[in-house]
Order: C-alpha cells, then sequence, then structure tokens
C-alpha cells in the first residue's frame, strides 16, 4: 500500500504536479501508516525520487518542473526552501517561500541526461534545519533530435571482380546520439540510395554485399554507392544520414592474351651479331600485374635454330633477338609462328577459353658488305731451310661472299714480316720465300695477310699464318764447350781424364746424333772413347805418354748420322801436372816453361802495352812538330798586315778618333810638309803625312802614274793599314828595342832601310827575329 503511494508520488512529481499534491498525500500517508505523533517528527514528510524535464523545450521561460513542500511549512512564512548540487542556481532556481523549482533555460539530453540535487527546509529566521536534506534527481527526458551520422565514412572497399551475388564488400555503421532506451529515436535502418543495381546492403547490420554477378573489371573498375540510415524505424519523420562507398575491383586472371595482329613483318642485316634485337612483339592482356605476365616460345624449328624470343623486363612484350650469325647468300627469309602465354593461370576462369594467342612471324635478312671470307680460321705452312729465293711455301684463299663477288687482293703487314722473308702473290695468294730461311736462327714466322676486295679497300679481313721452318743436315757436330783440362803425372793408364760432351744445332732424323773419336787411332797419347749418347771419355792409354814439357791437344773428330754426314774436328787441351797425394794440382809443367823469369802473362801484356803507347806518342810529337814548321813558311809568304787589318774594325764607334784618321782620305797636296826629324813610325797614328812627290811633266802615263802612286802609298805610314792604337800605339815606351810590329818594316819597293840594324843590335835572342825581316847574315869572323 505504501509503495503504491511513493511510485503515485514519483509519478505526480514527474509531471510537475508534487506542488499541489505532495504535502497532503505524504500527510494522509503518514496519518494511516504510523499514527503515533513521535513517528511523524522522526519521519521525513516530503519523499519523492525524481523530477523530469523535456529536452529542447522551447516554452516560456522559467517552466515549473516541480514543487517543495514540508508538513512543518504551516504556511506562516517561517519556512524556507533551499536548493543546492548541479545546476543549482543557474539552471534550476527554488522560491525559497513556496519550494516551486523552475528550469531557466532548454536542456539538451546529449549533453547531460540528469541533474542531482539536494533539497533542504530551513528556519528563516536562525537558518536551523526542519528537515534532514533530501537527494532527488532531475532527468533531461529525450526527444528525436539528433540524425543518425556515419563516423568512419567516407568509406572504400574492393572486392575482386567476377564475383558472385551476395559477396560481402564492407559494412558500415551509424550513429544515433538519441536515448537508445526511450521510444524508436535510436533505431537505424539502412537502404542503398545510389549504387544499384551492383550493391545492396542489410537493412539492420549495414553489411554492403554485391547485388549482380560478374562484375568485370575491365568494364568498369570503380562504383561509388550512397548509404542512408534513418532512425525512427525507418519510419516517416525520422532523421536520417548518408554516407559514400568508393567500391573498386580488384582483378583476377580472366582474360586470355591476344595478339592484335596475326603476322609480323621484320628485317635485319645479315651481319648483325647474335643477341642483336631484331623486333618486338606485343601481345594485348587487359589484366593487370602478375595476371597479365607472359612467356613468349617460337612453335616452329626453323625460327627457333636462328631466333630466339624472350620476355622484355616489364614481363609483357616479347623481344625478337638473333641466335646465330645470319648469310643473305645461303637465306634470305624465315617465317615461323610465335606463342604467348599467361605465366599465372586460375583454374576459376579456365572456362573462358585457353589462355594464350599465336601469331605468325617473317624474317627477312637484307644483304650487306662483308669483308672477305678466308676458308681456314688460321693457316700453318711449312718450308725447309737454305731453301732458294723464291721457293713455295703455300697458299691461302679467301672469297667474297657478296653477290656480285670482287675479285680479291692478298698482302702482307709489314709489321708481321719486318724482314722481309716472305712474298705474297696479290691475285692468288701463293706465299714464296724472299731470302734462304735458318731454322737455326728461327724456326717460326707468324704473317698476318690482309685480303682486300678490289671493288672496296674498307671491306678486308685479316688471317694469322704461321710458318715452320723445317729443319735439314746443315751443322756440323761440335762441343759443348771448350775443354782445357790436366792429368797427373802420376795417374795409371786406362784412367778418365775427361768427358767430352758434344752437340748438333740440328733437329732432322738422326742429324742430331753424333759420334766422337780421335783421327789418330792407336798411335794417339790419349783414347777417346765414343759412350754413343753424344758424348765421349778421354783416357790414359795403356801405353803412356812421353813426357813433355807443353800441354797435349788431343784431336777429336765428331760425326752427326744425317744425310749427308756432316764432321768436324775439335782439340782438347791436357796438362800434365804434379799432383799431391789427394790428387790436387801442386803445379804444372807448361807453367813453368811459359815464366821462367818468374812473371805470369798478364805481366808481359802489361808491358808490351805501355811500351807501344809510348811509341804511339811519339810518333804524335814529330807529327805536330812538323806541322807547326810547314805553318810558318806559310807565314812568311804573306803579308802580315793583311792578318791585322781585321783590328781596325775595334773600335768605339765616332768617338774612337784613334782608330782612323780622316786625313788619310784628304788630297795629299794639301798635307803640311814633314816635320822634320826621324822617319815616323807605322804602328802608331801618325802625326804628319809624308809628302807627296810631285807629277812629272809631259804626258800622262797611266802605268807609271800607278806605279807612283802605289809607292807612295807603301812609303806613307799615314795610310792604311796599320796596326790598332789600342793593341801596339804603345809598345815599346820605356824600351830601347821600340815596337815589334812589322808595319814599321822597311818596303823593297821604295829599298828605304828597314830595322834589321836595330834588331841587330839587339843581340842573339833576335837574331831570327832579324832574318824574318831582311837582315843580311853578319859577316864571319
Amino acid at each position: 500500500m505504501w509503495g503504491l503511494v511513493r511510485l503515485l508520488l514519483a509519478w505526480l512529481g514527474g509531471w510537475g504536479c508534487m506542488g499541489r499534491l505532495a504535502a497532503p498525500v505524504q500527510a494522509w500517508a503518514g496519518s494511516r501508516g504510523h499514527p503515533g505523533p513521535a513517528l511523524l517528527r522522526t519521519r521525513r514528510s516530503w519523499v519523492w525520487n525524481q523530477f523530469f524535464v523535456i529536452e529542447e523545450y522551447a516554452g516560456p521561460e522559467p517552466v515549473l518542473i516541480g514543487k517543495l513542500h514540508s508538513d512543518v511549512d504551516r504556511g506562516e512564512g517561517r519556512t524556507k526552501y533551499l536548493l543546492t548540487g548541479e545546476g543549482a542556481g543557474t539552471v534550476f532556481v527554488i522560491d525559497e517561500a513556496t519550494g516551486n523549482i523552475h528550469v531557466t533555460k532548454s536542456l539538451d539530453r546529449e549533453e547531460k541526461a540528469q541533474y542531482v540535487l539536494l533539497a533542504q527546509a530551513v528556519d528563516r529566521a536562525s537558518n536551523r534545519p526542519l528537515e534532514p536534506p533530501s537527494e532527488f534527481i532531475i532527468k533531461v527526458q529525450d526527444i528525436n533530435d539528433n540524425p543518425p551520422v556515419f563516423p568512419l565514412g567516407p568509406y572504400h572497399a574492393t572486392v575482386p571482380e567476377m564475383s558472385n551475388v551476395g559477396t560481402s564488400v564492407i559494412q558500415v555503421t551509424a550513429h544515433d546520439a538519441d536515448d537508445p532506451s526511450y521510444g524508436n529515436s535510436a533505431k537505424l535502418v539502412y537502404t542503398v540510395l545510389d549504387g544499384l543495381p551492383f550493391f545492396s546492403v542489410d537493412p539492420q547490420t549495414g553489411v554492403v554485399r554485391t547485388a549482380i554477378p560478374n562484375m568485370d573489371r575491365e568494364t568498369q573498375e570503380e562504383f561509388l554507392v550512397v548509404i542512408q540510415a534513418k532512425d525512427m524505424g525507418g519510419h516517416m519523420g525520422g532523421l536520417s544520414g548518408s554516407t559514400t562507398v568508393t567500391v573498386t575491383l580488384s582483378d583476377v586472371n580472366d582474360n586470355p592474351p591476344k595478339f592484335p595482329q596475326s603476322l609480323y613483318q621484320f628485317s635485319v642485316v645479315e651481319t648483325a651479331e647474335p643477341g642483336t634485337v631484331v623486333g618486338r612483339l606485343q601481345a594485348q592482356d587487359p589484366d593487370l600485374g602478375d595476371n597479365a605476365l607472359m612467356a613468349y616460345s617460337i612453335l616452329d624449328g626453323e625460327g627457333s635454330e636462328a631466333f630466339s624470343i624472350n620476355t622484355d623486363s616489364q614481363g609483357r612484350d616479347g623481344l625478337l633477338t638473333v641466335r646465330k650469325p645470319l648469310d643473305f647468300e645461303t637465306r634470305r627469309s624465315y617465317s615461323f609462328r610465335v606463342e604467348a602465354t599467361n605465366t599465372l593461370i586460375d583454374p576459376a576462369y579456365l572456362r573462358r577459353g585457353p589462355f594464350k594467342d599465336v601469331a605468325s612471324v617473317r624474317v627477312a635478312v637484307q644483304d650487306a658488305p662483308e669483308p672477305p671470307f678466308f676458308t681456314q680460321a688460321a693457316y700453318q705452312l711449312a718450308v725447309l731451310e737454305n731453301k732458294a729465293p723464291g721457293t713455295l711455301v703455300g697458299q691461302i684463299s679467301a672469297m667474297d661472299l657478296d653477290s656480285p663477288a670482287s675479285p680479291i687482293r692478298y698482302s702482307i703487314l709489314p709489321h708481321s714480316d719486318p724482314e722481309r722473308c716472305f712474298s705474297i702473290e696479290p691475285e692468288d695468294g701463293t706465299i714464296r720465300t724472299a731470302v734462304p730461311l735458318d731454322r737455326e736462327a728461327r724456326v717460326w714466322h707468324n704473317l698476318t695477310v690482309l685480303a682486300t676486295e678490289l671493288d672496296s679497300s674498307a671491306q678486308a679481313s685479316r688471317v694469322q699464318v704461321a710458318i715452320q721452318t723445317l729443319d735439314e743436315n746443315d751443322n756440323a757436330p761440335q762441343l759443348a764447350e771448350p775443354y782445357d783440362t790436366f792429368v797427373c803425372d802420376s795417374a795409371a793408364p786406362g784412367q778418365l781424364i775427361q768427358v767430352i760432351r758434344a752437340l748438333d744445332r740440328d733437329e732432322v732424323g738422326n742429324s742430331s746424333r753424333v759420334s766422337l773419336q780421335s783421327p789418330l787411332g792407336p798411335d794417339a797419347n790419349f783414347t777417346v772413347q765414343d759412350n754413343r749418347d753424344g758424348s765421349a771419355s778421354l783416357l790414359l792409354p795403356s801405353r803412356p805418354a812421353p813426357p813433355r814439357q807443353a800441354p797435349y791437344l788431343v784431336p777429336i773428330e765428331l760425326w752427326d748420322w744425317g744425310q749427308p754426314a756432316l764432321s768436324s774436328t775439335a782439340t782438347v787441351t791436357v796438362s800434365v801436372c804434379r799432383c799431391l797425394p789427394d790428387g790436387s794440382v801442386a803445379s804444372c809443367r807448361a807453367e813453368a816453361q811459359l815464366s821462367p823469369t818468374g812473371l805470369s802473362t798478364g805481366a808481359l801484356l802489361a808491358i808490351v802495352t805501355c811500351v807501344g803507347t809510348l811509341l804511339a806518342l811519339v810518333v804524335l810529337f814529330v807529327a805536330l812538330r812538323r806541322q807547326k814548321q810547314e805553318a810558318l813558311m806559310v807565314l812568311e809568304e804573306e803579308d802580315v798586315r793583311e792578318n791585322i787589318i781585321t783590328y781596325d774594325d775595334e773600335g768605339g764607334g765616332e768617338e774612337d778618333t784613334e782608330a782612323f784618321d780622316i786625313t788619310a782620305l784628304q788630297n795629299p797636296d794639301g798635307a803640311a810638309p814633314p816635320a822634320p826629324g826621324p822617319p815616323a813610325r807605322r804602328d802608331v797614328l801618325p802625326r804628319a803625312r809624308a809628302p807627296r812627290q810631285p807629277r812629272p811633266p809631259g804626258p800622262a802615263d797611266v802605268a807609271q802614274l800607278l806605279a807612283l802612286r802605289l809607292r807612295e802609298a807603301d812609303e806613307d805610314p799615314g795610310v792604311p793599314p796599320y796596326d790598332s792604337v789600342q793593341v801596339y800605339g804603345y809598345e815599346g815606351r820605356g824600351s830601347s828595342c821600340g815596337s815589334l810590329s812589322s808595319l814599321g818594316s822597311g818596303s823593297e819597293a821604295g829599298g828605304a832601310p828597314g830595322p834589321a840594324e836595330p834588331l841587330d843590335d839587339w843581340g842573339p835572342l833576335f837574331h831570327t827575329l832579324a832574318e824574318l825581316y831582311g837582315a843580311k847574315e853578319p859577316p864571319g869572323p
């Protein structure tokens, strides 16, 4: 009974009727359930659980949502109601006198769903609590004011092409902020607004699925699907929201490769090397990635022998390349088939047909100028040594593979035959010797032969020709080394003295086999025993050799076994020596005989060399003296003044007034008369000119006049040539001998006295000089 009353009170309070009914009902309930007044004073007489406020209420403000009233309030105005807690004084206000509770603004449930407050009744005068504080809740009642939203949208999804109907693509989820526990405000229903008929959505779960089969990516790769979510269970009046789903179809290998053309034609030059790309085959496959990878192969054996095909680095195209050298003259075209196949095949789509295609290929071989082709890659020939020039060695051959063929010309490259040992016929390639060959000097000759087309010198080929010089028996055997040995004077008969070895430079047949013997036979002082292996043993004979001082010269005959057999004679020197008991040499008699005075051979050679050098020096000294005397005689016949004239050029230019006197070129008739005194010296510049002889009267005789002027010039010391003043001008100063210059000598033409007399007075030291300048020999005693 009391529980129903409390529920009723709660319901009344929730509907805003608490202010009118709460106190009477509570008083009635208290009198019925608790008759004693003591019980009424110990319990709170106003009881409630919660109030309700509709969100987004747009009515007049403030809105009365309930009323508080205590049974101790007698209406005398002594009771004061207080309200504290969430929103008290701002969102919710209470009338202190009446206890009416009002909401002052519109509330949003999605922002705050309920408020917890504390109500209390106190005495207005003393603020003494009349009732214990009581907590109650004000709930905001939901209305449908929030549309559904997709927080994760827009969406992107991928589904394989050719998927079956109902294949799940993606699940979309919408959220509604309204209260899902109150009405249908948050009950959502999903629908497809755009994207039909390709896709569908589950109304309750939002799962998007394919709606039609065999969607082809090659036809349409991407779809835009619009999904709507509506609350109120999808009924009219509900709010809605939408999102987009971009659906991409992923590729599967559902398309076989296909050649866009059935015949491919290519051309390649015949000189193309193996590996050269001839052409590219492009089979088309609309699939993507690994589903479009292809492998190519040549189906016909005719084409696979000459060509090969491989997939490029992208795995899409086939590259046709040359496999072996081609020859236009042999074959001019090739025809074969090429197959393209997918490397990855999905068994689920085999029903769509074979995943391969075939196309025909024709390759034309083009002619190209080719160099001459030798019949052999290299030639090896042979010829005997010592053959006369012009001997046939062999023949090489090359041909022109072009059509029409061009004549070939052959030649030997000079650097391969620097000694010009061979020649070649330019027309037929015949090789002959140009000089006699010697196998012992050179066994192999490596030639490089050049073959050139006559019509095109740029087309040329080379080939190596190795010519071996064959041996014949043209070398007599010889000793391997000079042998100079000794034997002890106490050696027993038959003792081995020396093993003698021979060699033969020939190698033909038995030519290299050598026999050794002594030409003297049993009468020889030593025995030569042939060992039949290219060596011989030199032995003491059973009869001892007569004693002698000089060494023995043992002749040895060497024979080879060639055809014809060749022989030679060599000598082995054997000295008889005095030996110690241990077998070592103490002294040899030959050495004592050669140097009786104790001088060695080297000392004698040094003495002879010194004597020869001294004789050569003496001969050289005599020759030099003779050459010097001849030179002096030549100088006596020459005019010394002609040698001294070169000094006139040494001067200081215009300032050198002592080098040449211009007065020498002036008219001699106007010259001043000579000063009295001794004749002027000709080794210094004269201060006055000699008087000029008058011209004889009468008719002019040119020859006589020239002779006169010549004598005047010879006797005149003022005309050139004369010595340079810098060299001879001051010689003789302070000396009784005066100057030694030849210019002061007398002239034979004029007969004037020369300086011979003063030279005679100078003494024996100047006797030779006086003779050179015409002085007479002094009379004998």
